[in-house]
Parts: C-alpha cells; sequence; structure tokens
C-alpha cells in the first residue's frame, strides 16, 4: 500500500470511557499520538499503519483512545423548525412521498391536544394534509411512512452506526 493510499485512512476515535466519538484522518491521529493525547486501543484483530519519518516511526491503530478528558459540552434539543423537520423526514411527504409543496402537518391535530415537538410534526404535501384535514393519520386512512423522532447527539449517532458496523463484521 502506497503512502497516499495510507493517508487516506480514517482512525475510530474513543473517549476515556470507551465511547466511539468520531473518526479522524490519519495525519490527525499521528499528532495525537506523538503528543500522548491518545494511546493506542487494540480492539480488533486487524492491524494499523506504520508511518515512518528520518527520525521516527509511529504505529498507527485502528482505533485509538483519548487520554486527555475532554468537557462534554451540554447538547441541547433543537428547537422544532421547517428546516429540522424537512431535513429529519428527507424532503419528502410522510404520507405519499412526494417532494412537492411541502408543509408541516401535526400527526395529532393542535386543535385535538397535538402539540408542536419532535414526535408529532411531519412533512407533508399540500394535498395530503388537506386530505388528512383535522383527522389522525389512522381516522384518515393515511399511515406514515416513518415514525417521527427526535434528533440525537451526533456522537451518540456516531457511537450507534460504529457498534452496528462491528457486530454486523462479526456475525458475516
Amino acid at each position: 500500500m502506497s503512502i497516499t493510499q495510507v493517508l487516506e485512512k480514517s482512525v475510530v476515535v474513543f473517549s476515556q470511557n470507551y465511547l466511539p466519538l468520531c473518526r479522524v484522518n490519519i495525519k490527525r491521529a499521528v499528532v495525537l499520538l506523538v503528543t500522548q493525547k491518545a494511546e493506542p486501543l487494540d480492539i480488533t484483530t486487524e492491524s494499523g499503519w506504520y508511518i515512518s519519518s528520518p527520525n521516527l516511526i509511529v504505529y498507527v491503530p485502528k482505533h485509538i483512545r483519548l487520554k486527555i478528558a475532554s468537557r462534554e459540552r451540554a447538547w441541547k434539543l433543537p428547537p422544532v423548525n421547517r428546516r429540522g423537520i424537512l431535513r429529519r423526514d428527507r424532503n419528502s411527504c410522510q404520507y405519499c412521498g412526494s417532494n412537492k409543496n411541502l408543509t408541516l402537518d401535526h400527526v395529532m391535530p393542535r386543535s385535538r391536544g397535538g402539540r408542536h415537538t419532535w414526535e408529532n410534526v411531519v412533512a407533508a404535501c399540500f394535498n395530503c394534509n388537506s386530505c388528512k384535514s383535522n383527522r389522525t393519520p389512522k381516522e384518515a386512512g393515511m399511515p406514515l411512512r416513518t415514525k417521527p423522532k427526535a434528533p440525537v447527539h451526533p456522537t451518540i449517532s456516531f457511537a450507534e452506526q460504529f457498534w452496528k458496523g462491528v457486530v454486523q463484521a462479526n456475525l458475516d
């Protein structure tokens, strides 16, 4: 493998309590290892890479663990707004899949006690929103394509994807 191919690789960074945080490029991983802000973490049998300079050879494993304490910033749930709902629903109507004339729809209508929350607001095209009117999806015979949910912390999302990949790799 050439040096340019190695430099295109990435390394998974774990926190002090072994929570997978993110992926970094191999250059960043070398800096973290050389400055002793991270340590190698061998959780798989896969080998890493040896990076050499004129006066130093560094082994870079596929996983490293931070030795420094990272202050976790408090993550607040973002407010419910049109941009966030459309992003979550991938710019498509949650009833028919259309991406034209999108509006916001309350699954349980506000007039019937529904709240303006991530779990109760979906993207809907104008036609579906009008057809559903002041009813629930079940009453209107219009099932939702996906269940609405609030966004999760990016680190938690990365950790879930990482562990799903590890489990899948072990099953194969």
